[in-house]
């Protein structure tokens, strides 16, 4: 069975394969490589621009020395999430790497991967007398468009009770701010987006103990890509986790 690793690990594993290597001399040394352009959400801490407007987050650190070992040099752009499987089969894009969820999409992309396990959970204020997902009923909760809890609330599959409004978002940071403010009762999305908007904002939120699903992160390609390029990424990143985590179970 192939190793799927957790975001620790992750972070250890990028200290490790991209440690003394300045982005100065990373792009001297991709200068004459092709270019693949790699579609992202603004998804701290996965994919993000920094205080100098440099792409980087977890997902962009591994795209990058993924795509290196391969021969390409990545070309970062942020997409509407919305349209991000038009931007695919349109050629505006090569691929998607942004935390995006492979569970339950396998048939709907050619994927690489997956690489990565998250968690989907749900999250209240501090104070708020909400503790498990049952007691989201007759609640208001904000999700972003076209991720994973919209297709969990869309589905009635039973994970949450009775909701009495869902607002649904394009921009990731809007769920939290209508949550600090009190428009919503909670918010869906992964584990490591809530822990990283509060490191980052200094807004505290509770994660409730219930998982809305466990689910697995993989790059897409458009399912009529014949490249292959999926298959030969997938093969790459199992590498570079199998020499990082050779020891792990």
């Amino acid at each position: 069975m192939k190793k799927i690793i957790s975001l620790g690990l992750v972070v250890l594993l990028l200290g490790s394969i991209l440690g003394g290597c300045s982005r100065a001399e990373e792009n001297t040394k991709n200068e004459n490589l092709p270019e693949i352009i790699v579609g992202c959400d603004n998804y701290s801490p996965f994919s993000y621009a920094d205080a100098n407007g440099e792409m980087t987050g977890i997902d962009v650190e591994l795209a990058r020395e993924a795509f290196s070992r391969m021969g390409y040099a990545p070309e970062f752009v942020f997409i509407n999430w919305e349209d991000k499987k038009d931007l695919l089969a349109d050629g505006e894009i090569d691929c998607i790497w942004s935390s995006f969820t492979m569970t339950g999409r396998e048939d709907e992309y050619n994927w690489a991967g997956p690489y990565m396990r998250s968690r989907q959970v749900g999250a209240v204020n501090e104070d708020s007398d909400i503790q498990t997902l049952q007691d989201l009923e007759d609640k208001v909760i904000a999700v972003q468009n076209t991720t994973k809890p919209e297709d969990i609330i869309r589905s009635h599959d039973g994970t949450f009770p009775q909701l009495r409004k869902v607002i649904f978002v394009q921009k990731r940071d809007l769920i939290f701010i209508l949550l600090s403010k009190g428009y919503v009762d909670a918010l869906a999305a992964h584990d490591t987006s809530v822990d990283q908007f509060m490191a980052d904002t200094g807004l505290k939120f509770r994660i409730l103990e219930e998982t809305l699903q466990s689910v697995e992160l993989g790059v897409a390609f458009d399912k009529k890509d014949t490249s292959g390029l999926n298959t030969q990424l997938t093969e790459v990143l199992a590498g570079m986790q199998q020499r990082r985590f050779r020891s792990l179970p």
